[in-house]
């Protein structure tokens, strides 16, 4: 161990390339470290898509109009994120059914499937990577 410190502290190139080691491996085990604390509300594509076809899925789009415009999944619902709060009462009759929230990468559906369920929407789900995950699976869209 003593020769290891020794011979990193001959040059600056070695502690640097040490910590480009140590850094690259850290981002290689993150997402196995990360796993089990990743929330238990988001679906896959792949997930998704059984949702809709066995279990009559809802799928709510909270994009925003122009978003939602250029490309949907077939028969979603948009009720943009900002809207949510005051037009969540036309979802009260989907209570019994999944449903999958969608945005653009991710980001937002998750705090919105959360405060669906908080609401009372046992089976609220994000749809993990958004729309980019769905186009990326290959999946159709619809413009309207």
């Amino acid at each position: 161990m003593e020769q290891f410190l020794v011979f990193l502290q001959k040059s600056p190139f070695n502690m640097l390339l040490f910590g480009l080691a140590l850094a690259s491996g850290g981002m290689l085990l993150w997402p196995l470290l990360v796993r089990p604390f990743r929330r238990a509300n988001e679906v896959g594509t792949f997930e998704a898509v059984q949702l809709i076809n066995r279990r009559d899925a809802l799928v709510l789009d909270v994009r925003d109009t122009g978003e939602f415009a250029a490309g949907h999944i077939a028969s979603a619902r948009h009720i943009p994120e900002a809207q949510l709060a005051e037009r969540v009462r036309e979802l009260e009759k989907h209570k019994s059914r999944p449903i999958i929230v969608i945005c653009r990468a991710g980001a937002r559906a998750p705090a919105v499937s959360g405060m669906l369920r908080k609401r009372g929407f046992a089976e609220a789900f994000a749809l993990r990577g958004g729309i980019a995950a769905w186009q990326q699976a290959g999946m159709p869209l619809e413009k309207s």
